[in-house]
Order: structure tokens, then sequence, then C-alpha cells
């Protein structure tokens, strides 16, 4: 738990409160993009280390920042900020039903220190992007079901089966806090534009026909 035993590090804490002034009325936080060294950075295990007030704050403004993006996830090395902790939220679209890629209700969380193991051994294969890597995305393999573990902004612990697309979008985040990029591990031929997915590949979610042209292999 995040409580009384927990000591705020003062120079931190006014650190990331100029850090959500910088977001103004409308809190939507610059986001950092690839070649910037936190990015790259093993996050510290967040303890308690912002005031209750401030940690509010910062997981409000993170939101609004993801949602804005717009985005499914934001981590907190994406605003620039070394502790392990991200927002995760994604919802059901109409369109979703026969979506191969399993897409499912993933409400508002906030994740603190997360981490993952895989259920099995099945992965699947499908386009991703990031925030931090704007403008592209590409094939990046992932495991379908995890046991996936955090604690919440009161420092209670979860521990959960996720599968499918939630799945994914926490093993994307958790990844982020070790300094990890989803296209180290992509399949670099895939690489494609938004513009060029969407004019391309979007009609087919399982990359089949992309893997063929683009020569890769799934």
């Amino acid at each position: 738990m995040f409580g009384r035993n927990s000591k705020v590090n003062l120079e931190l804490n006014r650190e990331v409160e100029k850090l959500i002034k910088t977001g103004g009325k409308e809190q939507l936080l610059p986001i950092v993009q690839a070649g910037e060294p936190v990015l790259r950075q093993q996050t510290a295990a967040y303890e308690g280390q912002l005031s209750r007030k401030t940690l509010d704050k910062l997981i409000e403004t993170m939101r609004v920042t993801m949602i804005e993006a717009p985005g499914v996830g934001l981590a907190a090395t994406q605003i620039g900020l070394g502790l392990a902790l991200a927002v995760v939220e994604d919802h059901v679209r109409d369109d979703d039903d026969d979506d191969p890629r399993e897409a499912a209700e993933f409400p508002f969380h906030v994740i603190i220190n997360p981490s993952y193991e895989p259920i099995g051994t099945e992965t699947r294969s499908f386009y991703e992007g990031c925030l931090s890597f704007d403008g592209y995305q590409a094939v990046r393999k992932r495991w379908l079901d995890i046991t996936a573990r955090w604690q919440d902004e009161d420092g209670k612990q979860h521990e959960e089966h996720l599968h499918g697309w939630p799945a994914r979008i926490f093993q994307h985040e958790t990844d982020h806090l070790s300094g990890e990029l989803y296209i180290d591990k992509a399949e670099i031929r895939s690489l494609a534009t938004n513009e060029n997915l969407e004019d391309f590949w979007c009609d087919d979610p399982v990359p089949n026909e992309a893997a063929a042209e683009l020569g890769f292999e799934l």
C-alpha cells in the first residue's frame, strides 16, 4: 500500500507538478518520441514518491493526453517521467464482433509496477502502433493470453487473466517501463506509414497479404 509509511520525494514531486502544468487547462502533455533517452531507461518502481494529490493529477493528465492523442495506453516514460506507471483504456466498437484481434472491453486502469507472464504458448501477430513512434505501424508477435499483475493508485495488488487485444495493450505498456519499444521485436519489413496501412492492408486484420507482399513471416 502507498500510505503513511511512503516517503514523498519532494524534489521529484515538484518536477512532476511542473510537468503537469505544461499541459495547461487542456491537460495535454507532449508525447516523447523515439530517440529520447527516457524511452530506453528502466523505470524506477513506484513506492509512493509522489503525494497523493500530485499522483491523482498526474493520472488524470495522462488519461486526458492518452484519449486525445488518441491512444489506448500511455506509459509515464512517454511523457518523460521514469516511474513505473501507465494508464490503459479501450472500448469495443460496433465493427469488432468478428475481428480476429479479439478486442474486448478494457475499462480505464492505472497500472503501477506492472508485470506479466504468458499463459500457454499461443501467440498472435498483428499490426500495432505507438504514440512515441508516431505515424507508423508494424506487425508484432505477442502472447495471446497473459497473467497480468499490477498495483492501483491505492497500492492494492491486482492479478488478472487477460486475453486478446487487452493482453496486447498490457504487454505494450508494461514493456515501455523496461525501456522497450514495440518496434524492437516487430517484423521490420512490415513497417508501414499509417497512410499506407490504410491504403493497402487495413482490410486484412490478420496480415497474411502484407506478409506475402512485403516479405516477412507470421
